[in-house]
């Protein structure tokens, strides 16, 4: 994808990469998510990087708390419907000041297919905000490097919790496959 034929844009997997390195991420928590595949195999494939699977997103929060207690610097990768997981453990993030970067594929928005989906993926920003967390939003793949390197800035050099949701629209409409 190109913004213009003299500007290319990379990827926004690629750019989000880009900055987790730069930023010296050492442990990267994930469910399995379609929307951060390509995130997730480029983590796994850094040597630098630990990557964790877990079972839920709220043991993301405390694989973040012990990262940050280690020395080592954390992100979490989750979807959507898995904030309403992490709510209740966001409070140990908040209370202990301790820095999270929490990277999150929206699901429920632009061309959804699973009615599932939209109740959490409406509530995921007021859900975070009520948790102390600051939220940016990502809807143009231009916009991700500088969204995603402000919001780790700020987590890591201002011990906040901060969530940049990645659109459903930048991500690309899911359809279901019949098989």
């Amino acid at each position: 994808m190109t913004a213009s034929d003299s500007n290319p844009v990379s990827p926004w997997p690629e750019q989000i990469f880009d900055v987790l390195k730069r930023a010296e991420v050492r442990q990267v928590g994930y469910v399995p998510d379609a929307g951060h595949s390509r995130l997730i195999k480029a983590c796994q494939d850094e040597g630098s990087m630990h990557t964790v699977s877990l079972t839920t997103e709220e043991e993301g929060i405390a694989l973040a708390a012990g990262a940050w207690l280690g020395g080592q610097r954390p992100a979490l990768l989750m979807q959507s419907s898995g904030v309403g997981n992490c709510v209740n453990m966001l409070s140990l993030m908040k209370s202990c000041r301790f820095p999270l970067l929490t990277l999150i594929t929206m699901r429920g928005e632009w061309a959804e297919f699973n009615p599932w989906q939209i109740p959490m993926g409406h509530a995921t920003p007021q859900a975070l905000e009520m948790m102390g967390a600051l939220v940016y939003r990502v809807d143009q793949p231009e916009e991700v490097a500088d969204t995603v390197e402000a919001a780790a800035d700020l987590a890591y050099n201002g011990d906040s919790v901060v969530a940049v949701l990645l659109s459903q629209r930048l991500i690309g409409r899911k359809q279901w496959v019949k098989k």
